[in-house]
């Protein structure tokens, strides 16, 4: 490829690069793991001959799902060997993603943490479909399938996915209150305000992965999760503070140790009260919750 034809082929990956990095890190749930995705991408593009290619943005989202989807498939043995839970990496997101609710969702922590039980192409195909509304016949061409077979696997991952995701979809003025009143339950050390903005089913998942302390495997039930938060994940060698941010594209709280990043917490909000809490603690997965991210789903 020549200058002019690689200056053709960097504009127009420029344009896609946060779509193509979005498709990456829904498949994915890591933004070191899309970012790799990428690279690759873009060394499979500048090999190709524009002048044949009819869509570029189709053909760069075809070029990535199969990255991604063969690096999601090596990922599974490593996700096996992991310590304690394993949750997706937390990023700080432009105000755009929450003003676009159907991608504020896509990428919530709640819903990553569902699509994580979905098969690699499950997770590929209910990605492409419902959230960037792929052809069934491109899908189809993108993974070797026929489209008949991909309307059947979207029909089985989406029954999967509404079986395990919210029931309804949440305010973020209603998530923003609850983890509100979870950050002055926990502040002035308050149990019982801390018991009522909680929901008596409620599942802590803590993410340290063998880096930093956390529980490693689900707490289930208010109580359990009280002790647990005025008890050994409360305990720190300094000054532990809390602060609002929006983390993927939905409310969460930032929390500092000395100043220092130590971890975030989301939460998934049912009827007024919180009942799922994500914290992620494991300093690799902290990089990008200060600095924010672009998405997009176009």
């Amino acid at each position: 490829m020549d200058d002019r034809g690689a200056g053709a082929a960097t504009d127009v990956f420029v344009a896609h690069r946060n779509l193509l990095f979005t498709v990456a890190y829904e498949m994915l749930g890591s933004s070191a793991d899309a970012e790799d995705v990428l690279q690759e991408t873009w060394l499979r593009w500048v090999q190709v001959d524009l002048e044949q290619v009819r869509d570029p943005r189709a053909y760069l989202v075809r070029i990535t799902t199969r990255q991604a989807l063969n690096r999601l498939r090596t990922s599974k043995r490593r996700k096996e060997a992991y310590v304690g839970s394993w949750l997706p990496e937390p990023l700080l997101t432009t105000p755009d993603v929450a003003e676009d609710l159907e991608l504020a969702e896509s990428v919530s922590m709640a819903l990553l943490v569902v699509l994580e039980t979905l098969s690699p192409t499950e997770r590929a195909v209910f990605v492409l479909r419902e959230v960037f509304d792929v052809g069934y016949d491109e899908i189809a061409a993108t993974l070797d399938k026929t489209p008949a077979a991909v309307r059947q696997i979207v029909h089985r991952a989406r029954q999967h996915v509404v079986a395990r995701r919210p029931r309804a979809v949440v305010s973020s003025r209603e998530t923003r209150a609850a983890l509100a009143s979870f950050q002055r339950a926990v502040e002035t050390g308050d149990a019982q305000a801390l018991l009522d903005v909680l929901a008596p089913e409620v599942v802590l998942v803590a993410d340290g992965g063998g880096r930093r302390r956390a529980a490693l495997r689900p707490v289930a039930g208010a109580d359990k999760v009280v002790r647990l938060l005025f008890g050994g994940l409360g305990k720190t060698d300094g000054t532990l503070t809390a602060s609002p941010a929006v983390i993927n594209g939905s409310p969460a709280l930032l929390l500092r140790l000395d100043g220092e990043v130590d971890g975030v917490l989301a939460a998934r909000v049912e009827d007024g009260r919180i009942s799922h809490l994500y914290f992620v603690r494991n300093p690799e997965k902290l990089t990008r919750v200060e600095t924010e991210t672009a998405l997009s789903r176009r």
